[in-house]
């Protein structure tokens, strides 16, 4: 599948929104339990205001799917230090599109000087796990118990990648 990416802005509300949602109302993979109103990409955009975001888009140049990074923490000390969420949609995955925009946001954040890129994955998104381990992720923490949706109770993963 040939893609394209570029810089998130709100031409894709509707389409990040949905895809986000997916996987809010499917899975364990986005953290809220409900689904959120558009207006929630207003959000994503502060939450990643200057550090490297981006679209994918496919050849007809419709979203399917979306990465970021954000500071993990917004004292000037953790400014070397970022966090990274990303989402495909469920058609596109195991195409090697995951890959590539994994790549792009770590080389954008090693350009603005960030030495170590976090993501947080849910311990049931078994697949997520095989993913960021398989992409040079090591697993750097866990919390235990501290998400509960849908009536599980489950941990939160955290795996870290020097850049």
């Amino acid at each position: 599948m040939k893609m394209n990416l570029s810089a998130l802005t709100t031409q894709y509300r509707e389409e990040i929104v949905d895809i986000f949602n997916y996987y809010i109302e499917n899975s364990f993979a986005a953290y809220p339990e409900q689904a959120v109103p558009y207006s929630f990409f207003d959000h994503l955009l502060e939450t990643c205001r200057g550090y490297p975001a981006v679209a994918v888009l496919d050849s007809e140049g419709h979203a399917v799917g979306f990465g970021m990074l954000r500071p993990y923490n917004p004292l000037p000390t953790f400014s070397g230090t970022a966090e990274i969420t990303y989402f495909l949609k469920p058609d596109t995955t195991r195409k090697g599109i995951g890959k590539a925009l994994l790549e792009h946001l770590l080389a954008e954040g090693k350009n603005k000087n960030l030495r170590t890129v976090l993501a947080s994955v849910s311990s049931l998104n078994e697949a997520s796990i095989r993913f960021h381990l398989k992409n040079g992720f090591t697993e750097a923490g866990r919390f235990r118990n501290v998400v509960e949706k849908k009536g599980r109770i489950f941990d939160v993963v955290y795996f870290q990648r020097m850049l």
